[in-house]
This record gives structure tokens, sequence and C-alpha cells, in this order.
């Protein structure tokens, strides 16, 4: 494992910085990731070399045209899915509001929306918005104690008129992922549209839409190694159906259906390169025996891209395991997330007695420790967790090229107590 954390490491001219003379540990990975040397150089090579618009007669056209079918072959390999089937969009957050307004011209006052407690804003708010034009949205509670899915309230609230279900792959906030394969199959059971918010899950775990079965799944290039833009999974049969908003001369098919304007193709271009460097992990450390027996099945991209999931997971996993046991250790520190056992990503959160959240970032940010405060937009989860009024959750998140030593640096920092005293960022 040292020399795969080494390799990965390399990959990052970011992790060469300095801050007040510590190096700077980029322990903010649910707000986005460093990007590798591979991202920066395709977002060149595309601005110098094939910078145009789509389906023109001359050479640099003709290449955007050929990057964004390599683009969407990509996706369908990182989500197990039909090339056909994969949409770009300028972020998550649009594409959910694009999808909701789509899905409500099939829809009738009355008809109900299901969200859940535990989603970022960006997976509830293009729903309630739909409750001016007589839709009913409902929520899903969350367990308080145990920051899971309350799913005997879901299998409550789950009726006939439920049209669309919402709800997260993996809590951006706290890490818990819940089980949306039982989810979708309930859902679909009482005859509702699925779409699943799989932004934070994306950048830890293979996702696999075959297996899982959703309608619809989105997630963020830049939340694994990618520039800012979204990608959409959309099952052609549905979205087909679908009356989508956009100009005259939009195609009308699936999937370019939802893709409104001219998209950021230098942003695609960096995207793909993303799910080639978890490839390229996969191909050069994969041959592990507990990973090959995971991909034995998989082919091609497919499989590398697995495997390098699954080795970034099990590192995580590992450094996830000794921040939450160094923090346990420190009196001042309650934290927050499902309990031990229970599937999680490596996102670890807290609040540190007598101080807010952004008090600690802010000690920890003068260290060259990189992590966030806030509500990270999970807003209705904090308020039920009651933590508005200390500034919601201390937040750092374990990405592959953060290391065990970066953690230490953490731990030792919380462990005397904050001293906030002139302190100058």
């Amino acid at each position: 494992m040292n020399e795969l954390i080494e390799y990965v490491r390399k990959q990052f001219p970011s992790l060469e910085m300095q801050v007040n003379g510590f190096p700077a540990a980029f322990l903010d990975g649910p707000g986005g990731y460093q990007v590798p040397h591979r991202v920066i150089a395709a977002v060149q090579n595309y601005l110098v070399n094939m910078n145009a618009n789509c389906h023109g007669a001359y050479l640099t056209s003709q290449r955007t045209d050929e990057m964004l079918q390599s683009a969407r072959e990509a996706f369908a390999d990182f989500l197990n899915c039909s090339y056909e089937e994969v949409a770009f969009g300028a972020n998550m957050t649009t594409l959910s509001f694009f999808l909701a307004q789509a899905m409500m011209r099939e829809m009738h006052a009355g008809d109900k929306v299901l969200i859940t407690e535990m989603d970022h804003d960006a997976n509830r708010a293009p729903w309630l918005e739909l409750q001016e034009r007589g839709i009913v949205v409902e929520n899903v509670t969350v367990d308080v104690n145990s920051c899971t899915l309350d799913m005997d309230d879901f299998k409550t609230k789950l009726t006939a008129t439920t049209k669309v279900v919402a709800c997260n792959y993996a809590q951006n906030a706290v890490g818990t992922i819940s089980d949306i394969g039982q989810i979708i199959k309930l859902a679909h059971e009482a005859g509702a549209f699925t779409v699943v918010d799989a932004v934070h899950y994306a950048a830890h775990k293979p996702t696999d839409i075959n297996a899982i079965g959703p309608d619809f799944l989105i997630c963020s290039a830049y939340k694994f190694f990618g520039p800012h833009i979204g990608i959409l999974y959309a099952k052609k049969d549905v979205l087909g159906k679908l009356r989508t908003m956009r100009v005259r001369s939009q195609k009308s098919y699936p999937p370019y259906m939802i893709e409104t304007g001219t998209l950021n193709h230098e942003g695609i271009a960096g995207a793909k390169a993303a799910v080639e460097f978890v490839a390229d992990i996969g191909s050069k450390f994969g041959n592990r025996s507990e990973i090959q027996q995971q991909v034995n099945h998989l082919h091609g991209r497919r499989r590398d891209i697995v495997a390098g999931l699954l080795l970034f997971d099990d590192y995580e996993q590992q450094l996830t395991e000794c921040l939450i046991n160094g923090l346990s250790e420190i009196q001042e520190i309650t934290l927050y997330g499902p309990p031990r056992g229970h599937p999680r990503t490596s996102t670890v959160s807290f609040t540190y007695a007598d101080h807010t959240a952004a008090d600690v970032a802010k000690y920890l940010a003068a260290k060259g420790l990189f992590v966030w405060a806030g509500d990270f937009y999970a807003s209705t989860l904090i308020d039920r967790l009651g933590l508005r009024d200390q500034g919601g959750l201390v937040r750092i998140g374990i990405a592959p090229y953060n290391t065990e030593d970066e953690l230490s640096r953490v731990i030792e920092a919380l462990k005397n107590g904050i001293i906030l005293e002139g302190l100058k960022i």
C-alpha cells in the first residue's frame, strides 16, 4: 500500500503547497478533490487542440465531437451503463432542477414526491419547488442517534400516490451509506421513479447502475479528481418519455435532450481524464488477490475502474478507523456519523466543546490542515441534529492522497485544546 500512496501523491501538484511553514493537508475531499496532472493536461489539450463547438465540418469541431463521445463511453464504464444514458450538465444541482421540472410535467396535483432529511439540499430543493403546482412533498425522517435513514418511516410514507423517490446514496456531512438498492426496489414496487444523488458516494466506492437499477443517478466529477461538471445517468426509456426544457434546435432524444446550450467541453475532457486516472490506478495496482476476487468477472476499463476504486476505498477505510479512534480519545470532541459496522465513506465529522465549527476549522487551517465547517448544504440534517447554533459540524474528508501522518497532525492539534487568540490566516 505504501507503493500505491507514493504513486498517487506524485500525481497531484497541489500537494506541494505550504501554509505558515506547514505542508498543506487537503482534508476537504467531500467539497472537491484535488486534480492530478493528467486532468490538468487534458483540459489544456482541449483548449489548445480542440476548442470548438460541435458538429462542424472542420478539424477542431470534429475532435470535440469525438472527445464528447469518448467521455460518454468513459462514464458509461464508470457507472456501468450505456453511453446513450450519460448526459452532462453544469453541476448536480442544475441537472436536478432540470430533471424535476421535466418530471413535473408528467405529474398532477396530489401526486407525491418522497425526499429525505438526510439529503443535500440539491436533492431536496428541486422537488420542494413543485409544491407550488400542487405536488405533495414528504420527508423521510433520520434517526438522529445513528445518523441513518429511518427505513420504517420510508416504508410507511411510500404509497400508491408516490411518483418520485429522491434519496442520496451516501450522506455528504457524516458519511452514512444507505441501502439504496433496497430503497430503489421498494420504490419501483410502489410504481415510483427513483432519483439517486451519488455525488458523495461515487468518489469512494464503485457505482453499478445495473446492480441497483435507478431511473436517474447524478454525480459530480470534481468530487473524484475532475473539473466542476455534473454527470447524469438517465435510463433511456424513462428520459425519452419526458418533456425536457430545451431550445428548438436541440436534439429531442436521450441523452442530449436534457443538455442545454453549449456544454463545458474542457471540463468534460478533464472529467474523462479523471476516470482514466482511476482506471490507471486499478491497472497498475489491482493485482492484489482480494481485489482480483472482486473484479475477475469484469473486463476492460470497467474492470480497472472498479479495481482502482476498491483500492482507494480499502486505503481510506484504514485511515478512517485511525482517525475515529484518535478523535474518540479527545474529551471535548463529539463524533457524528453511523455506528461502527454500518457502511460509510471516509468522511468523519464532529463538534468541539465551547467552540464553533468555524473556530476549529480556522485553527486547523493556520496549521496547514484544510477541513470544512458548516452544514455543507445538508441543512435539514444539521437542523435535526440540533447543531445550527454552534455552526454545524467540522468535517474531515479523507481522499486517496491523504496520509496517516496528516491525520496525526489533526489529532495532535486538537488534543491540547484550541487556542485562537492572535490567530491570523
